[in-house]
């Protein structure tokens, strides 16, 4: 290591031990509050950032400083995503007693964890701090912000909203710190110096946060893939698809990236596609478009989060103005078909399939190159097709009759924990398969007390009956 690289480590080091400091003597003040006190901070910390007036303001300087997506969808996350999921974790009981098993006479109590640390990516910088940050207070934690660099401005802002709402309740501003000045050297202290990382973001900062020595929670690449089935509503399919596709620019890593169509219902769904705003590539196109999307092999960062109209006179493509995404026709899957993996633009693969087994391999091959274990989802009023989807494909959500990208991280439509943190399992190379909330931020406590009357083995010919038979 050279002298200039050892520097910059240990000026990091130091930097962060400051900061984990200040954090670790916030969260020891509210470590023994109420469940009242704790509500009433995630709530104001919410109100401070989701006031319509902020969240017009915090919408468009997201958009200024990062150049990613546009206004109505980052206003949509910052006003609606963060109330959305304020909504569905402020009636949790997270102090205290948290859950009773009369029948195994097991009562769980939820401690804190102590200081979180949160990498925030700059495609959804607007929405995910807070959420991370209430997820985080809500267990009684403190939390310190890493965020992208190409959304350091952003992030501030919003943390020193947070900062100004937990004052005015009383509590440490310390609860909420960010990171001002982030570089490699500050987020990777704060990974090995945070008592758990919450890493939102690319696929080798969740590896690095996996390689800290400090407990993680990660997530997978993204690369959703919906099914469209002969029982679909086709309208209700095209509209969704392209909600989803078109949201944020498909800053989302759960926008729509492939649309498996059967092939009695293809034409139809591409017409209407087309009639929401979708244009369909001829060959030479889609070469023009890959050309611009892919550099190296790489997606490029210029292509990211783009209006269809910008993508279109890079790659000097002659699109009308009213077409805002883009519907790729393609066959395959894997490295020799580019448009089958994640492409964070508004472009989408747009296949023909046959029948729902022929769905499933598709669906399979797809992420098995890229985004397994993330989201999936189907249009789809054939319940029998549905579950055979499902238990079919590895993937951690398979979304029915919704826009995928509003949708897996939960909407008040769906019964799914609203978050920006999204488990992949095993399948992504994560730790859990949650939505992840401040559920994944506790410690339990188990407390077991001996039952009424303790069980009794059965005897073998009954525990071992299906067993007995297979050795002589």
């Amino acid at each position: 290591m050279s002298l200039d690289i050892q520097t910059a480590v240990d000026e990091a080091a130091e930097i962060v031990q400051s900061l984990i400091a200040r954090s670790r003597k916030a969260q020891a003040q509210i470590e023994n509050y109420t469940q009242e006190q704790v509500d009433e901070l995630i709530t104001t910390m919410v109100w401070a950032v989701a006031r319509p007036e902020v969240a017009e303001k915090i919408a468009q300087f997201t958009v200024d400083e990062t150049q990613l997506g546009n206004y109505d969808g980052k206003y949509l996350k910052i006003f609606r995503k963060t109330r959305a999921a304020l909504y569905d974790i402020i009636d949790d009981k997270s102090v205290g007693v948290i859950e009773e098993d009369k029948e195994r006479n097991i009562v769980k109590i939820a401690k804190p964890v102590g200081v979180i640390g949160a990498l925030v990516p700059c495609t959804n910088p607007e929405a995910t701090p807070v959420i991370k940050a209430i997820s985080a207070i809500k267990g009684r934690n403190s939390i310190v912000i890493a965020p992208h660099p190409r959304s350091k401005k952003t992030n501030k802002m919003i943390c020193d909203l947070m900062r100004e709402a937990l004052k005015a309740c009383g509590a440490p501003e310390d609860l909420v710190i960010a990171i001002e000045n982030p570089q490699l050297e500050t987020t990777a202290e704060l990974m090995k110096q945070c008592d758990r990382i919450l890493a939102t973001g690319g696929s080798a900062m969740v590896s690095a946060a996996y390689s800290s020595g400090t407990p993680a929670l990660g997530v997978g690449v993204g690369n959703a893939v919906i099914t469209v089935d002969d029982s679909a509503n086709l309208d209700e399919a095209a509209e969704k698809i392209r909600i989803s596709k078109t949201l944020d620019l498909a800053a989302s890593c759960s926008s729509d990236n492939s649309v498996l169509a059967f092939a009695s219902v293809y034409d139809q769904l591409l017409e209407k596609l087309q009639a929401q705003g979708g244009y369909l590539c001829s060959p030479e196109e889609k070469q023009k478009l890959q050309a611009i999307i892919w550099e190296d092999g790489h997606i490029s960062s210029r292509i990211v989060a783009q209006p269809s109209t910008t993508l279109a006179g890079m790659a000097g493509i002659n699109m009308p103005d009213d077409k805002t995404f883009f519907i790729v026709p393609e066959t395959g899957a894997g490295r020799d078909y580019p448009f089958s993996g994640e492409k964070m633009s508004v472009a989408m693969a747009f296949y023909k399939v046959n029948d729902i087994d022929e769905a499933i391999a598709m669906t399979n091959a797809i992420q098995a190159y890229q985004g397994q274990g993330h989201s999936c989802g189907i249009y789809s009023y054939n319940d029998d097709n549905i579950m055979k989807f499902a238990l079919a494909t590895k993937t951690s959500r398979v979304m029915v009759n919704q826009p995928q990208a509003p949708s897996n991280s939960g909407n008040l439509w769906n019964g799914m924990r609203q978050t920006f943190s999204l488990g992949c399992g095993s399948w992504g190379g994560n730790s859990t398969n949650n939505n992840i909330t401040w559920q994944d931020l506790i410690n339990v406590t188990w407390i077991s007390k001996p039952l009424a009357e303790a069980k009794q083995l059965p005897p073998d010919e009954v525990l071992f009956a299906k067993a007995l038979n297979k050795f002589k």
